[in-house]
């Protein structure tokens, strides 16, 4: 069944990070079932669906975004169960979801000389393609996803614009600073210049397309040089953060970032942590 659901999900152009994410929460609740009830999985109930959920909370410890995270991998595997005839009705929907509290610090965690520090050692480590990536991720707010997926057509430094295959094949216009048209030129010279011929436009040695778990390790290994650890999202929300503080509009912001909800840009708009902190001292 589980093999069923996975062509079901990649059928519907589902990315690659998703799919894997929906089956390791659909494989986690056939486990819960399986060894709870001591009978294989046939169907969903929704009273089974509530004792997992409760499963989550009180013995799984997980936190509420976690819980949401497992129940929208199960109201699509639902919907997959009703598609193959398997049931004939949704038991579960968005509105099991458990409430969470909207955060109000800002989501950015990385600051101004972090990102700087971060994309010079890469510079002098002499690796361009990296640098490249780096500079994508920290000024133009691509997801690391995003960047992998480029391809050399995707780009035009003379008008500076970067067009952005994005979450639900959502294609969007990026533009180009400086700085990040400068990284992006050192790297095609370099490509050019070792001769590789690829369509996408970051390669691994292998000239085949580069994957996440490489980008992963160059920021796991960045991270202990500068001892903060940075992630490929965090140099998203620096951008997001950074852009509105350099006068950027909310609209402005989300339309770069690909944010579908202007909701989710606003949260950029709110103090960080520590300002908030010093502010609540001054009380």
């Amino acid at each position: 069944m589980i093999n069923l659901f996975e062509i079901y999900i990649t059928e519907e152009g589902k990315s690659e990070n998703t799919i894997k994410g929906y089956i390791q929460s659909i494989q986690g609740f056939l486990k819960w079932f399986e060894e709870s009830k001591g009978i294989p999985f046939t169907k969903l109930h929704r009273e089974n669906v509530r004792e997992y959920i409760s499963f989550l909370k009180t013995i799984k410890g997980c936190k509420p975004k976690t819980i949401n995270t497992k129940l929208n991998a199960l109201v699509k595997f639902n919907e997959f169960l009703v598609v193959s005839k398997v049931q004939t009705e949704m038991i579960i929907t968005k509105k099991d979801y458990i409430k969470v509290q909207q955060q109000f610090a800002s989501l950015a965690k990385v600051e101004f000389k972090d990102v700087e520090k971060f994309r010079q050692l890469i510079l002098d480590s002499g690796n361009k393609r990296n640098y490249a990536i780096i500079t994508l991720l920290s000024y133009a707010g691509l997801r690391i996803t995003e960047a992998l997926n480029l391809k050399m057509s995707d780009f035009n430094t003379v008008s500076r614009e970067i067009i952005v295959n994005g979450k639900g094949d959502k294609t969007r216009t990026v533009f180009m600073s400086d700085k990040v048209k400068n990284a992006i030129q050192s790297w095609l010279r370099e490509r050019n210049d070792k001769g590789i011929d690829n369509e996408f436009i970051f390669v691994s040695n292998r000239n085949k397309r580069l994957n996440r778990t490489t980008v992963n390790k160059l920021f796991n290994d960045y991270s202990q040089k500068i001892g903060k650890n940075i992630t490929p999202h965090d140099l998203r929300h620096f951008f997001c953060s950074h852009a509105l503080e350099s006068g950027m509009s909310v609209h402005e912001v989300a339309n770069q970032a690909g944010h579908s909800n202007i909701h989710t840009t606003l949260l950029y708009t709110n103090p960080s942590k520590d300002e908030l902190i010093q502010k609540m001292n001054q009380l």
